[in-house]
């Protein structure tokens, strides 16, 4: 196998594996739709998708038309769950690894040095996914309050997850590959300013359609005290967690430096977004408390309720040990990516930082627009 990839290159065996694998899975679906296609892509991949986007519990095949199980006969055909499925994993955790080796191949063809630069210059991106989400959040409360979806399938489904993080990735690429064409012709000084600049833009724009939503829909309202309450609150706990790490162990934020703040944030965000949108969004103006989208959340909120007693819980709520777990992982990534991570393999390290950034403020964001815009 080594000598096959040595004659003909890593990229090219890459390239190679994705064309074929995208070719014979089109072949099948075309060749044989109703077991390729329909048992297996629309059940555990697209069906859920579907069933999403219409704030569905389940979907039915049948024959095409996509209907509420509810609906459905009873030999409708296969049926598909919001979430994720075994099969649904296993399709999408190899496509992840082979994503993730082209992005390495790609930060290598571009030559792009200054990771730390880049890793800043991408913040705003993180927050937009999360934005982006949120905008299927309301096209979903648009169906539900007009039966009319505002975004239509199937271009909703790109802004739904696990959709919604190629959409991103392609967009962040994009930024990337523009980014590096401007420094290389002497347009800008370093990629980085442009790359946050576009990434600002997006981020700006998708806000501003949510906000536009909130003043026009009655489907939609806006509640000013939930970002406020959410980004004070997670700028507060990643003070006390920076300060106190500084304070009694310095040697851990050696390695991560300044990017150990952006760490311990996002995730601060993401803590304090659950415990405000899952037991205080009421007194803040918000109709209902929000529900836990992730099973995470819903453990922990369970296991509190279960474990304290009832007064307890009613004064100080239940969701408020989710913030210190995220804490406490940040606190470890910081920890694991030292000074040593970084000199033999900054790229990869950097690469990952991003990752770890990405899946605490991206969901963070949501739950905080999803209670900022009622959606």
């Amino acid at each position: 196998m080594d000598d096959f990839i040595d004659r003909f290159g890593a990229e090219r065996v890459w390239a190679a594996t994705v064309a074929t694998l995208a070719v014979v899975v089109a072949l099948g679906a075309v060749i044989f739709p109703q077991r390729v296609y329909v048992e297996f892509i629309w059940q555990y991949f697209w069906g859920p998708v579907v069933a999403d986007a219409h704030s569905w519990n389940c979907v039915a095949w049948a024959g095409g038309e996509q209907v509420p199980c509810t609906e459905a006969a009873t030999n409708a055909g296969p049926t598909a769950e919001p979430g994720y499925t075994f099969v649904s994993y296993a399709g999408y955790i190899p496509t992840l690894v082979l994503l993730l080796i082209g992005i390495i191949f790609l930060v290598r063809r571009l030559e792009i040095e200054r990771y730390r630069a880049g890793f800043f210059a991408l913040f705003p991106f993180m927050l937009f996914g999360g934005a982006l989400r949120v905008v299927e959040d309301a096209n979903a409360a648009a169906y539900e309050y007009t039966g009319e979806m505002a975004i239509q399938l199937p271009w909703s489904g790109f802004i739904i997850s696990p959709l919604i993080y190629f959409t991103v990735f392609f967009i962040a690429l994009f930024a990337v590959v523009t980014s590096i064409w401007l420094e290389r012709n002497d347009y800008v000084s370093g990629y980085e300013y442009p790359l946050a600049g576009i990434g600002t833009a997006v981020l700006t724009i998708t806000i501003a359609y949510l906000a536009y939503t909130a003043a026009t829909e009655p489907f939609s309202e806006f509640y000013p005290l939930i970002p406020l309450v959410v980004l004070v609150g997670a700028t507060v706990a990643t003070a006390i967690t920076w300060f106190g790490l500084e304070r009694y162990a310095p040697e851990l934020n050696r390695g991560t430096r300044y990017m150990g703040i952006v760490v311990i944030w996002a995730h601060a965000v993401d803590g304090v977004a659950n415990v405000i949108g899952l037991d205080w969004a009421t007194t803040l103006g918000l109709p209902a408390n929000l529900v836990p989208k992730h099973p995470i959340n819903r453990a922990i909120a369970n296991t509190t309720a279960d474990v304290l007693p009832a007064d307890v819980v009613s004064a100080t709520g239940s969701a408020w040990p989710f913030l210190l777990v995220k804490l406490a992982a940040a606190v470890f990534v910081i920890w694991i990516f030292d000074e040593t991570v970084f000199e033999d393999s900054p790229r990869y390290a950097v690469l990952l930082m991003i990752t770890v950034v990405a899946v605490g403020l991206g969901p963070g964001t949501r739950d905080m627009l999803r209670a900022t815009f009622g959606v």
